[in-house]
């Protein structure tokens, strides 16, 4: 059923004067919706993806074994041994929740890529909040508000967990969400939306560029007041750019905590793990698990570290294999193999990239059935110490998700009611 619904229904399930209510009335945020419908039109698609069941499930079965993983010293130890130096040092906070990209396509599911800043958590979950059912099949399986409550407290849980985990009590009086000229961000509408999160938890917020923070008296500052903790959203993640001076300075003196941070993106996010999880050989020589191994190299598709002992090999078998520079994001610099021409492979091998298996995403047809336009879809899963917290789909036409495509954007993921679970915070185990 489920995949009959990706192909033949048209149903429209946002409800966009309720995605207007939801926010700028119940989040605060006046103003907010016509922001996006001006800088970010294709945002939100009106249309959801479906998911069975069983692959709801074997995403998080993925997602735990990622994280059984990472927290071997064997893994932290190969992984950090080829990071940038600001990785090795350890806060105490392990960051805030992990992004998990996966491809469906029929039966096959693999785990594309892992973030540790991934966009959209909170622009799902208003995006859940407009949901409607337009005919029976979809009726018990639009989100509940108790599911969108649950996630936004989850998260709000996680923020509050890294601040103690770096050895503080109680919750931070003053946090700042730092991204580079945040105003002009295309997820900008998201950074409001954390900042009433946090507002609502009784914690004063700055939206700043990091050039504007400074360090004085051994504690990070914005203007007359001191940061004690920063939301960072920059892709400069070993903080290495002079801009972000400031901040690499708060991180290595443990002047404020940081979070997600250069240790975190070492051990998820920088794609050169990909090739350790989907190596079966290399997994068992750290330790790991044989049903885990098993697990990992069915779902992660097979990566190799561009390099000059393995360019013309990997040239010849270019048409089978993506390109992605370990340290990118957003699918930036980012190539199919296929497509690839002489000059642009020349600064592949020169450069820091990743090889890894073609993997193709789904397809969600929107429009009318008389009309219909095929779309792609990658699923992301919201996780946190190995467990999930939340589904969410984009739709996009081209290479890779681009948000400029009419008809897609952001958009719900249904699923059986069976499948569906409220999410609990667990609290992630200090290493």
């Amino acid at each position: 059923m489920i995949e009959r619904l990706n192909r033949d229904c048209f149903c429209i399930s946002l409800d966009r004067q309720a995605l207007a209510q939801a926010l700028e009335s119940e989040l605060g945020q006046p103003g907010l919706y016509a922001l996006i419908q001006q800088r970010n039109p294709h945002l939100f698609s009106a249309q959801p993806v479906f998911v069975a069941g069983r692959h709801i499930a074997r995403m998080r079965a993925v997602v735990l074994a990622v994280e059984r993983v990472a927290s071997l010293p064997s893994f932290k130890q190969a992984v950090l041994a080829q990071a940038p130096a600001a990785a090795r040092h350890d806060p105490g906070n392990p960051g805030v929740f992990l992004g998990f990209d996966f491809h469906l396509e029929g039966e096959s599911l693999h785990l594309i890529e892992i973030n540790t800043n991934p966009g959209g958590a909170l622009l799902s979950a208003v995006l859940a909040r407009a949901q409607r059912a337009c005919c029976e099949e979809m009726q018990d399986m639009v989100p509940s508000a108790e599911s969108v409550d649950a996630f936004e407290a989850d998260i709000m849980a996680m923020f509050l967990r890294e601040w103690r985990q770096a050895g503080h009590v109680g919750a931070p009086r003053r946090m700042a969400i730092v991204d580079s000229e945040p105003a002009t961000q295309y997820l900008y509408a998201e950074f409001l939306l954390f900042a009433r999160l946090f507002e609502r938890a009784g914690i004063e917020v700055v939206i700043v560029d990091p050039a504007a923070l400074r360090i004085e008296d051994s504690r990070l500052w914005h203007g007359d007041k001191p940061i004690d903790m920063v939301y960072n959203r920059l892709t400069d993640f070993a903080l290495d750019t002079p801009a972000h001076a400031a901040l690499r300075q708060a991180w290595s003196a443990n002047a404020a905590v940081i979070t997600p941070h250069p240790r975190a993106h070492a051990i998820y996010a920088d794609k050169r793990n990909l090739a350790l999880l989907s190596d079966a050989d290399s997994l068992r020589a750290l330790g790991v698990d044989s049903s885990i191994a098993a697990l990992l190299t069915a779902h992660v598709p097979h990566t190799q570290i561009v390099g000059t002992q393995n360019a013309e090999k990997l040239w010849a078998e270019r048409r089978g294999l993506f390109f992605k520079p370990w340290a990118g994001y957003g699918s930036r610099a980012a190539y199919r193999g296929a497509k690839l021409t002489k000059g642009v492979w020349t600064d592949i091998v020169r450069g820091q990239y990743v090889a890894q298996a073609l993997s193709p995403p789904g397809e969600r047809r929107i429009g009318d059935a008389h009309a219909p336009q095929p779309l792609k879809f990658d699923l992301r899963a919201y996780a946190d110490a190995g467990h999930v917290l939340w589904f969410s789909a984009r739709l996009y036409q081209g290479q890779t998700t681009n948000f400029r495509t009419p008809g897609g954007g952001f958009a719900p993921v249904y699923t059986e009611p069976e499948a569906q679970e409220v999410s609990t915070t667990q609290p992630r185990p200090i290493p």
